[in-house]
């Protein structure tokens, strides 16, 4: 029997993406455009402040000033909006997590404290008082596999299932055992999977969405394809097939041969679509990918997957 989830958010959810100018500084001006580019993609939602948005390299004045913009626009078009209170220390998190409370968001994304991993009594008690800065809005646990700790679906049942609060987690995905797992442990949880894995999260019943980095490629095409997935889930997963091997062939070689960061990854991504006013530039120290690279890879993205272009 499956345990009724505790709230209905899912879908295909966009990044918001920080547009960096040649002075390290935000282009608060380009993040508005960008903002409004992804309402009239018309996606399930738009999320502030995940690793692609750079949540760890931002001051305090920045954070604030992303989310009032993103909360404004959404609001103004009722468009669905999830703030990122992501950091890895517990009291600049807290705050965030009280300053995003305002603004009144769907949901509220953290992480555990991750200077020094935490044990589950520990990350107990941080979610249950991340829950009571958030007064009433859910939360959601952001648990990448490059955590301190990443967490198997019993491990986040042990520390999830004690606060109320927490309605869906963000993380990697696995093969079978792993999803058979997911369905014993974390049934009642919105699970937000890899984007380019949606379909099969999907065809295992237990994917409720993605913060996702399709939707970094192409928000419109990822909308497309994630509406394909309640209509010909085996069409959808044969996109994903050619998804997959797309990110394989071009992408992932930037981590794992040159050692770049996933939001340079991401950031390519979008560079690659074309779709918006970001750029391929992360904020110092980090190293962003060449935007040449994107423009060299724009041609085979359009030629290997069609679909998310048209």
């Amino acid at each position: 029997m499956t345990t009724q989830r505790r709230h209905s958010i899912a879908g295909n959810w966009a990044s918001l993406l920080l547009p960096i100018m040649g002075n390290d500084a935000i282009d608060f001006a380009a993040l508005g455009e960008e903002i409004d580019i992804l309402i009239e993609a018309g996606v399930d939602g738009i999320y502030s402040n995940g690793t692609a948005g750079e949540f760890h390299n931002q001051t305090d004045a920045e954070f604030e000033r992303i989310q009032i913009t993103l909360a404004e626009r959404c609001t103004s078009a009722g468009m669905p909006f999830v703030i990122g209170a992501c950091q890895p220390d517990p009291h600049i998190a807290l705050s965030r997590v009280a300053r995003a409370s305002a603004l009144k968001p769907l949901a509220i994304q953290v992480i555990l404290p991750d200077w020094w991993p935490v044990t589950d009594v520990e990350a107990i008690d941080f979610l249950k008082r991340a829950a009571n800065e958030a007064e009433a809005i859910p939360l959601i646990l952001y648990n990448p596999p490059h955590a301190k700790r990443a967490l198997s679906p019993r491990d986040l049942a042990a520390i999830c299932r004690p606060s109320p609060a927490v309605v869906g987690i963000k993380l990697a995905d696995g093969d079978a055992a792993w999803y058979a797992a997911a369905r014993e442990y974390l049934d009642e949880f919105a699970l937000f999977i890899p984007g380019h894995h949606l379909a099969t999260g999907m065809k295992h019943g237990v994917a409720a969405g993605a913060f996702s980095n399709v939707a970094c490629l192409s928000p419109r095409g990822a909308q497309w394809w994630t509406d394909l997935m309640a209509e010909d889930i085996d069409a959808a997963l044969a996109i994903e097939k050619r998804i997959c091997a797309f990110m394989d062939s071009h992408i992932v070689p930037f981590r794992q041969t040159y050692g770049y960061s996933n939001a340079a990854l991401d950031k390519l991504l979008c560079a690659i679509g074309g779709w918006g006013p970001v750029g391929t530039e992360l904020r110092w120290p980090y190293r962003s990918i060449e935007k040449a690279e994107a423009d060299r890879l724009r041609a085979i993205a359009r030629a290997e997957l069609p679909e998310l272009f048209r």
